[in-house]
């Protein structure tokens, strides 16, 4: 079978389509017939040797964190039952850019009717991420609540979820084809911070804010906190623009503003469980909707880092078996 493995950090040119033998299950182990697989910004910072001590991944190994497909066979002591059923699974050190994958199946989730495998990709950590933080930080009818990163899949979700809410959401992103893509989703209102001013832009149309879901991270994290008052609910979840933006905790303290950062939503495996149950069965009942933006054929794994990288991309990127 073809896998993508990854023998030294670097730009994407790194990812190596290569053939392996397939994956026998294991005890308690599936085989999973990879039909999407879930591609996320912070494996470009893997890639490149950049994953600090968050993610301490050392080369080589097999890049990708999760899958969608069919089970194709089962292992002894697993469940018979799972032969054949759709399912989402996180694949953690064994890699998800790949033909097949052998997981455990205590880490399977079923994917519900009418959920495609695309969306159920889509959902496995940008849902259960966004579950994680609205739990932490749930948004209140009538909140103001800015969202950064709005056009990319975590930030796509948080923006339906706040709306849905009762929040009245402002949406952040750069470029208009981002904006044009995310004003359907339920944003009162969209702002490019690429424009110097687009911090007097939310502040003009909110007068201050309740509420900040970040997945910018650097410099727009950093203005998008100074705009809550005090009291407001601030969550330091993304680095596409250098770093987690948490703030001084004197200075949100002084404030009395509440500050979740990513080791507030590096969640067990049974709250990640329950959390992407949750963003599934959501989409199935028509109250969530995964903006998949673009898909690239597992050959053309290092096109996808590219473009993630470049900030091209809108919405979630998969890579497609």
């Amino acid at each position: 079978m073809r896998v993508v493995e990854v023998s030294r950090f670097g730009g994407p040119e790194v990812l190596t389509l290569i053939e392996v033998p397939d994956p026998a299950p294991g005890p308690g182990e599936v085989v999973v017939d990879v039909a999407v697989a879930d591609v996320l910004w912070v494996e470009t910072m893997i890639r490149s040797g950049h994953g600090g001590r968050y993610f301490p991944v050392q080369p080589p190994y097999r890049a990708g964190v999760g899958v969608a497909g069919t089970v194709a066979a089962v292992g002894p002591g697993a469940d018979p039952a799972w032969a054949g059923r759709r399912v989402v699974a996180r694949t953690g050190e064994r890699g998800g850019y790949a033909e097949r994958v052998a997981v455990p199946t205590d880490g399977l989730v079923p994917v519900p009717e009418p959920v495609g495998l695309r969306e159920a990709a889509a959902l496995l950590h940008d849902g259960t991420t966004a579950f994680g933080v609205l739990d932490l930080i749930p948004p209140r009818p009538g909140d103001r609540v800015l969202v950064t990163a709005a056009g990319g899949g975590l930030g796509a979700l948080l923006v339906q979820c706040a709306h849905a809410a009762g929040a009245r959401v402002v949406a952040a992103a750069r470029g208009a084809a981002k904006l044009d893509r995310i004003r359907g989703l339920g944003a009162d209102h969209v702002v490019d911070y690429s424009a110097p001013d687009w911090t007097d832009r939310v502040r003009t149309v909110t007068g201050g804010l309740d509420v900040v879901f970040d997945g910018a991270g650097g410099a727009y994290g950093r203005a998008a906190f100074d705009l809550l008052e005090p009291g407001g609910r601030y969550s330091a979840h993304g680095t596409p623009a250098g770093a987690f933006a948490v703030p001084d905790p004197q200075r949100a303290a002084a404030r009395g503003v509440t500050v979740i950062g990513i080791d507030d939503i590096r969640f067990p495996p049974e709250v990640a469980r329950e959390h992407l149950v949750r963003a599934l069965d959501a989409a199935a009942a028509g109250r969530l909707t995964p903006l998949v933006g673009q898909t690239f054929p597992l050959a053309r794994a290092a096109d996808a880092h590219r473009a993630i990288e470049a900030r091209t991309t809108t919405g979630k990127t998969l890579l497609t078996i």
